[in-house]
């Protein structure tokens, strides 16, 4: 029988305004052994943050307002090489603008809103380097959330043909373009995220 994983249940997002997915693969980022990878990671997710906010103002300022909401998602645990200063707020939900999340009905639960809302920003984007590792990132995470709501529908395939249904067909990869985490990966990484957690709240119980 398949758990259903109820949003009540859940820890409550450092940052709500940038939804559950970005706090995930903030997540996945800080379990990526290897720094540069790690630090790549770190980048996209940025790009994504930064798809989602409307910027205000100096460019050099909203980059490092991303950079230091990103920090602050990570809880100021994710080891790389920022290229901005950060500067630790106890309370960062406080601290700044909020985001408004859609209101709007989606089409497909299990991936969320904000997964949906990405979708758009692929097809935006020109550079074919630049959309294929935002894709990745993107394929990943809608492997991660199927992997949550039920492990035996997880495939690299259902995942690659809902980006293209999602995109309208704009976006269309063939599996051997695009090489997902294995399904051991996505699940391994989910069971030491549950477990790190576990831990976390027993440290501070």
């Amino acid at each position: 029988m398949t758990n259903i994983d109820y949003n009540t249940q859940r820890d409550q997002l450092r940052m709500p305004e940038y939804g559950r997915c970005i706090q995930q693969m903030v997540d996945h980022c800080k379990s990526i052994d290897d720094r540069a990878e790690r630090l790549r990671c770190a980048q996209t997710i940025v790009q994504l943050m930064a798809s989602m906010v409307k910027q205000h103002g100096d460019a050099d300022e909203f980059r490092k307002k991303l950079w230091n909401h990103l920090a602050a998602i990570a809880d100021y645990e994710l080891d790389i090489d920022y290229p901005v200063e950060i500067e630790r707020i106890e309370d960062t939900r406080a601290q700044h603008d909020r985001i408004p999340y859609p209101q709007k009905r989606i089409a497909r639960r299990h991936y969320g809103a904000i997964v949906e809302a990405l979708m758009q920003k692929l097809t935006e984007i020109e550079d074919e380097e630049e959309r294929l590792a935002l894709t990745q990132q993107v394929a990943n995470q809608m492997k991660r959330a199927l992997a949550r709501w039920n492990a035996d529908a997880m495939s690299n395939d259902k995942v690659l043909d809902d980006i293209f249904q999602y995109t309208q067909g704009k976006v269309g990869i063939m599996p051997e373009a695009l090489p997902l985490l294995s399904d051991q990966e996505i699940l391994s990484g989910i069971q030491t995220a549950n477990t790190g957690k576990k831990k976390k709240k027993k440290h501070h119980g």
